[in-house]
């Protein structure tokens, strides 16, 4: 389907996920002005009252941008809301999100009628993250306007079904906006994607070794080193089951291959579970497409990598296609 505005002007058809901690004002400002579409997580900012002072650092330095080079204008960004009986402060986050008219919501852990509501009544999109068909109904039949499926292989909290799987069931009845999350490192798997009938790609973890990235020193060079075999999936941390560094588990003193299942009903986002060690801060996220990453560069440096991969892959698919 042709993308609605302002989505019908970037560069790639591709999301920067939400990062936990990671995504800040200075990694979306460059991922919208290298035209993808750049997105946090309303619980980054802290306090709650940071996120109007997030807001407002976007949208000024954007719209800055966009007065400044009306020829490359910056690509729309989005905000992620948990939507979790756990997160006190849902209200207040999206009644700041109203306030600056963010043009992206994107849900996750719970999808409900009057948010979606809510950011239509601006005039913003929504899309929800879902691991699988019977969520992404769910969601739909609620209103979203679009889903993320979380496929097998993507950072942090992800599904466990192939992404050839979970596309086909979704597209057999969906024909609206699709964001395919699983292993995107490189321009070759946006491409294929979009093969799979996906509108976008959504990658987060080779954002993460970026100059603009809030992170560790040492969880950027993890990210550099480490490969698809250094992932491991699990669910102690929170409640919910996503991918981690193999080698952030052990430095916490576990063994990656021998973790205990956690109570899926005490969801935790910040404590760790019953680990010493904080969630997404000790513990580190990150998706098996991270092989394609080879060094900490700027978020511009890896777009214009992403983008040569991307033509390279469709040159390379016309010539089989000619064949």
């Amino acid at each position: 389907m042709p993308l609605p505005a302002p989505f019908d002007r970037l560069r790639l058809p591709l999301i920067g996920s939400p990062l936990f901690i990671v995504s800040g004002p200075e990694l979306v400002i460059a991922q919208c002005k290298a035209g993808i579409i750049g997105s946090f997580p309303a619980l980054n900012a802290r306090p709650q009252a940071q996120l109007d002072e997030w807001l407002h650092q976007i949208t000024e330095e954007l719209a800055a941008h966009n007065r400044a080079s009306p020829d490359r204008p910056a690509a729309p960004f989005a905000v992620n809301q948990i939507i979790h009986r756990t997160n006190d402060r849902v209200e207040a986050d999206m009644a700041t999100c109203e306030k600056w008219q963010v043009p992206l919501v994107i849900t996750s852990l719970g999808a409900r009628e009057e948010i979606f509501q809510a950011v239509r009544g601006w005039g913003g999109i929504t899309m929800h993250d879902v691991i699988n068909n019977r969520f992404a109904r769910k969601a739909i039949e609620k209103g979203a306007d679009g889903l993320i499926p979380v496929a097998a292989g993507a950072g942090g909290h992800a599904g466990a079904q192939s992404p050839f799987a979970l596309m086909a069931e979704i597209r057999e009845w969906f024909d609206g906006l699709v964001a395919l999350s699983g292993s995107i490192g490189n321009g070759y798997s946006i491409l294929a994607a979009q093969a799979m009938r996906a509108d976008f790609a959504y990658a987060g973890s080779a954002f993460i070794a970026t100059r603009e990235a809030n992170a560790d020193a040492r969880y950027k060079q993890a990210i550099v080193d480490g490969s698809a075999e250094g992932i491991v999936y699990t669910n102690l941390f929170t409640g919910v089951h996503g991918n981690y560094l193999r080698g952030s588990i052990e430095a916490a003193g576990l063994d990656p291959d021998n973790l205990p299942e956690s109570d899926p009903s005490k969801m935790n986002f910040g404590s760790g579970g019953n680990t010493k060690a904080k969630a997404w801060k000790d513990i580190w996220g990150s998706g098996q497409g991270i092989g394609a990453v080879k060094d900490v560069g700027t978020v511009a440096e890896l777009v214009d990598r992403l983008e040569r991969e991307y033509r390279d892959a469709r040159a390379q698919l016309a010539v089989r296609v000619g064949r």
